[in-house]
């Protein structure tokens, strides 16, 4: 199982994730870097993610929607605040229209990526930091902790 652990931290406002996978820091990052391999693993199973942009540079924006089972769409935006590939990713993170306009009432998750090399591979570290208690809960309510470990388990497929 690639999920080590799962953390909610009110104080700090943090969710973090922390994967470990048997291939090295590049591979990993490449989850990351190709929106083809990105679509596969971002979201729940069956909430699947569709990146028609994604521009994988300081400044630059991704935009994506996950479908639902019943086909609705809920789209989101990042924008990309710190790269150094291959260890370290940070994006802002919000839902948002099809166009990426962000939605103010939701606030904007900072999302920090780290990618350490291990004995065995590597180890991911994701650590969503959120504006507030409020959107934080608001978000653990909307099933953000048990999607992103059921779509942090999609991962290891992808490294074969």
């Amino acid at each position: 199982m690639p999920v080590v652990s799962s953390t909610k931290d009110s104080e700090a406002l943090t969710m973090t994730f922390v994967s470990e996978h048997a291939a090295p820091p590049e591979r990993v990052w490449q989850l990351w870097a190709d929106p083809r391999l990105l679509e596969r693993w971002w979201g729940p199973p069956e909430w699947p993610a569709t990146f028609p942009q994604h521009d994988l540079e300081v400044g630059g924006m991704s935009r994506y929607y996950m479908t639902g089972p019943e086909g609705e769409q809920m789209w989101g935006a990042w924008t990309i605040t710190a790269i150094d590939e291959p260890r370290y990713l940070a994006f802002d993170d919000g839902f948002a229209d099809e166009h990426g306009t962000v939605s103010p009432e939701m606030g904007v998750t900072r999302a920090v990526v780290s990618i350490d090399p291990t004995d065995d591979g590597a180890r991911m570290t994701i650590e969503s930091t959120f504006e507030s208690v409020e959107q934080l809960e608001q978000m653990v309510a909307m099933g953000m902790q048990e999607g992103m470990t059921q779509a942090l388990e999609q991962i290891d497929e992808l490294l074969v």
